[in-house]
């Protein structure tokens, strides 16, 4: 018979644990929080030091008897929630209903769900940690404050069904704020030279330097005029050459905010997604013989330590699998990611590296596969020796202009051999090689062609969910547990869309932040949102009180209330009206925004409810049925994909864009396919691909 309860989260969570401690424990999942602050009031007595009044959540009625059946059939209970702020509460939470004392060892801890892991946690409970729960405590009562309070102003003044959040709100000042930026920026003129060299057999390019040895930035076509004009019959000589030896470090391990922008990059995975399949594999897989297993450690932290069991382990790994050249000379260390990062847990990694990706796929479903793939290649390169380029700098000379070309190859892979870290920008990364034939000073190479071609600047590109995440990050805003929510809320209360995958703000999240800059301005503060994180932090290591932070928040918070109340003009917000009528009523049409764009909908609501997506034309005959023309549509999940405008009774789709051409290869269609190093038009069948045209200026010889 069993003498021990031990209650964790999740039945998948409870299903592994279950199975390493053996028939002596009773392990049953609480299916997250059990108790919290109630939905239809504010539940905080801010007059009785911020005490809260908590109730237990609907719905967990039958789990919480269950769990006190189980209570009083067993010697002991273990309180084995996730090792986290969240986790500390959901235990204490558990503690006080179960009438348990939270001063004994009750609670059980562990990184990773293995078997030595659990086991080992399971001789060493200790209390619930007090300042832990205070920490989630007091961010949870300073949430509600500021929800509560605002949201009802907005739902008087602006519209109903408004909120606004504190991290929430700087996530979309940010957005907005992006957007004006991109609205003022005046584009400026410049121009490239680009030159087609040959050494012998070997071609090469080079690109503009300047004049007499000092750099010079071409804004004007009279002034590219004039350097062509001075190429005319010059000789291209080497001038100098330099070689160099330069080593390239490996990336730190996943915390929870890089490993959701790296999937973002490889995986094109949102961030929710990633949170989801990320628990998964840490909560248990079931890999045949070997059983249910967790595959990573937690993933929702902010540390990149690593343990010295599992520093040793790859140690191994790598000597075994690539030889010693691959190992440095001693473990790497990495420091934490941020001066206000929590080292409680470790960086994301394999909780075995043993098992490789490939021998445990055929257990995994797509999406596990590729994020547990993500995460085990990360740590794997982290722990490996530095790579070693050798580059190649020449400059060449033609009359007055100096010419610049530069090529680099890997003199020894190190980490790349196993990973290299995506980058955000949508232009090539540099770790593909660029080679250049043997040269030295002197050497005249002959002249191919001179390719002169306009650009202009662009403006700074609108986050997409990985550019946001690192924003917040850098500047202390938020945790690695609530980037992800933060992400879907403001999508969900219409304050921001996702348009080609980059954060856009609707007129209704641009009114409110010009509402909460003018009364609440500390709200959308960074500098102030960042100190009241790295007090919330300061709770959590017991140098400051709780009660002592809300109080200091709300003394200004609520003389700022009094002041919008008074003062916060009522708005109506008008809808634009379209040229559509509604097929089923014969109304106007009015545009909306909802969290994939704008749609259609009837005025007539809520009398009528219909609505429609905003088709957006292609001009591409459709090649199915050669009648249609191919127009982009969205799914119910908001992807994009193309179909005939026939449908339906033409029924072509696809997800990549048509081009309107046949492949001269084979005949079938070609598509468009957009990749971080821009865009390619390819065969939807075949191997066929072609870079789209880019337009040079042209110049008459």
């Amino acid at each position: 018979m069993a003498d021990s309860l031990v209650i964790v989260e999740s039945p998948a969570k409870a299903k592994t644990i279950g199975k390493y401690l053996g028939s002596k424990y009773i392990v049953k999942a609480s299916m997250g929080h059990i108790r919290d602050l109630p939905k239809s009031q504010m539940g905080v007595e801010v007059d009785n030091n911020f005490e809260p009044k908590y109730i237990t959540i609907r719905g967990k009625g039958d789990i919480l008897k269950e769990l006190k059946d189980a209570r009083k059939k067993v010697k002991k209970v273990y309180l084995a929630a996730d090792p986290d702020r969240e986790g500390e509460a959901i235990a204490w939470h558990l503690a006080h209903y179960l009438d348990l004392d939270d001063t004994e060892e009750c609670r059980v801890v562990f990184n990773e769900i293995t078997k030595q892991a659990v086991k080992d946690a399971f001789k060493t409970p200790r209390p619930i940690n007090k300042d832990l729960v205070n920490a989630q405590q007091a961010r949870r009562i300073l949430d509600r404050l500021v929800g509560y309070k605002i949201s009802p102003l907005l739902w008087k003044k602006v519209k109903k069904g408004l909120s606004a959040g504190r991290v929430q709100s700087v996530a979309v000042k940010l957005i907005n704020d992006r957007e004006n930026e991109i609205k003022a920026f005046i584009p400026e003129e410049y121009w490239s030279i680009t030159v087609q060299l040959k050494s012998g057999a070997n071609g090469f390019e080079a690109k503009y330097y300047g004049t007499g040895g000092q750099k010079q930035e071409l804004h004007k076509e009279a002034e590219v005029q004039a350097i062509l004009q001075g190429l005319e019959g010059a000789d291209f000589i080497v001038s100098e050459v330099r070689e160099k030896e330069r080593t390239r470090n490996p990336s730190a391990p996943f915390i929870t905010s890089t490993m959701q922008q790296e999937a973002a990059r490889k995986l094109n995975f949102r961030a929710s997604k990633t949170m989801s399949v990320a628990q998964q594999l840490y909560e248990g897989i079931d890999l045949g013989k070997e059983g249910i297993v967790g595959l990573i450690t937690y993933m929702r932290t902010d540390s990149t330590r690593i343990s010295p069991v599992a520093q040793e382990e790859a140690k191994g790994f790598i000597l075994e699998k690539y030889g010693e050249a691959y190992y440095p000379e001693t473990p790497r260390q990495y420091v934490k990611k941020a001066a206000n990062a929590q080292d409680a847990h470790e960086g994301i990694r394999p909780s075995s590296v043993l098992r490789t990706p490939e021998e445990v796929k055929e257990f995994l479903s797509r999406d596990q596969f590729r994020l547990y793939k993500l995460v085990w290649e990360r740590f794997v390169a982290s722990q490996m020796s530095s790579a070693v380029m050798d580059t190649m700098t020449v400059d060449i000379l033609a009359g007055d202009s100096m010419f610049r070309a530069v090529g680099s190859k890997v003199k020894f892979p190190g980490f790349m051999k196993v990973y290299v870290e995506s980058s955000d920008e949508e232009t090539p990364s540099g770790d593909e090689e660029k080679f250049l034939p043997p040269l030295a000073k002197d050497d005249v190479l002959k002249r191919e062609a001179v390719e002169p071609k306009q650009h202009f600047t662009q403006p700074p590109p609108r986050y997409s969910e990985a550019r946001l995440v690192r924003a917040l990050e850098e500047m202390g805003i938020g945790r690695p547990s609530t980037y992800a929510p933060i992400l879907e809320t403001i999508q969900k209360r219409g304050y921001v869309a996702l348009e080609e995958k980059r954060f856009i703000p609707t007129e209704l999240g641009e009114l409110v932040i010009e509402l909460m800059e003018e009364f609440f301005p500390e709200i959308l503060d960074v500098d102030f949102t960042a100190q009241m994180e790295e007090e919330l932090d300061h709770v959590e290591e017991g140098r400051e009180n709780w009660v002592k932070v809300l109080s200091g928040f709300y003394e200004s918070f609520e003389k700022r209330l009094e002041v919008a109340e008074e003062e916060m003009k009522e708005i109506e917000i008008q809808d634009e009206v379209s040229d559509e009528l509604c097929e089923k009523c014969g109304r106007h049409m009015v545009y909306k925004m909802g969290r994939f764009g704008k749609f259609l909908a009837c005025s007539g609501f809520p009398d009528c409810r219909n609505t429609k997506p905003i088709i957006k034309g292609t001009g591409v005959v459709c090649p199915s049925c050669n009648k249609g023309t191919i127009v982009e549509r969205r799914s119910k999940k908001g992807r994009v994909f193309f179909g005939c405008d026939r449908y339906p009774e033409c029924d072509f789709v696809s997800w990549d864009r048509p081009v309107g051409r046949n492949c001269p290869e084979c005949g079938q269609m070609l598509i468009t396919k957009t990749n971080r190093n821009g865009t390619v038009i390819q065969c939807s069948k075949c191997d066929y691909k072609e870079e789209p045209a880019e337009e040079a200026a042209d110049f008459e010889d």
